[in-house]
């Protein structure tokens, strides 16, 4: 019976599924660099997820490499070298599709949170501090009618403006790296300059990886209006994050 790693634990009827067709070991944590090369030796098929270390270092590590196939969990796949596992003949494969709406509900769970004060209000109430209505109290932003920007034009980000559309009537907006059409209104703009100036929201929707990293940078932040809010669902290194703490201990957005 073939071997097979997943790296984290998982619905059971899929264990138990993957239990009758090979030898299951289960981990319980991210992977190391270290652990990742011991893995391609070991087994024949592993099922990682993010955090699992499997760059090219990992591939160069390990020698001799038994698996031959990387079935991740999830749709974003910026932890795998998907170069050095094509080099050493491993399958890389992941499961695009299947978290779009939860993103994106989560991205306006984000976005409302932000604009209506929801945290702050709720840290107040559970310390017993809050000391009943007041007319100024927690005031928010509107969310309804104000500009919906999205970044990455995807399916993510398909769902999030389609939810502010419909939703909130919100104008939307979008900057996406190639022309993208969509089937409710919405209009692309050629630059990300563009967008972030003229954004009430700003929500990031693109894929990990080299060519986004830090996409959203010092200068991206400079052009953002002062009463604009920032979401981000998209991988955190798409985001300079020293730049973002910055414009906001500096009161810029």
């Amino acid at each position: 019976m073939k071997k097979l790693l997943i790296t984290r634990s998982i619905a059971e009827p899929v264990l138990e599924q993957a239990r009758a067709a090979f030898d299951v070991t289960l981990g319980t944590s991210a992977m190391s660099e270290e652990a990742c090369a011991a893995a391609l030796c070991d087994y024949d098929a592993i099922l990682p997820t993010l955090g699992d270390a499997f760059t090219a270092r990992a591939f160069e590590l390990a020698g001799a490499i038994r698996c031959r196939i990387l079935g991740n969990f999830g749709v974003g796949y910026n932890h795998i070298d998907t170069a050095a596992a094509a080099a050493h003949g491993v399958i890389v494969t992941n499961t695009p599709d299947v978290l779009t709406d939860a993103t994106a509900d989560i991205g306006w769970t984000l976005i409302l949170g932000a604009a209506r004060r929801a945290g702050e209000g709720e840290r107040l109430v559970r310390s017993g501090q809050w000391g009943g209505f007041g007319p100024k109290s927690l005031l928010g932003t509107h969310v309804t009618g104000k500009r919906l920007g999205i970044v990455g034009m995807g399916r993510i980000g398909q769902a999030v403006a389609r939810r502010g559309h419909f939703g909130f009537n919100m104008p939307v907006i979008y900057f996406n790296r190639s022309p993208k059409e969509v089937d409710f209104p919405a209009r692309q703009v050629d630059t990300l300059s563009q967008l972030m100036s003229q954004a009430d929201f700003v929500v990031v929707t693109t894929p990990g990886g080299a060519d986004t990293t830090k996409l959203i940078d010092a200068a991206a932040l400079a052009e953002m209006k002062p009463t604009g809010i920032f979401v981000n669902i998209s991988r955190g290194e798409v985001v300079d994050e020293t730049a973002l703490i910055e414009a906001l201990e500096q009161g810029r957005i």
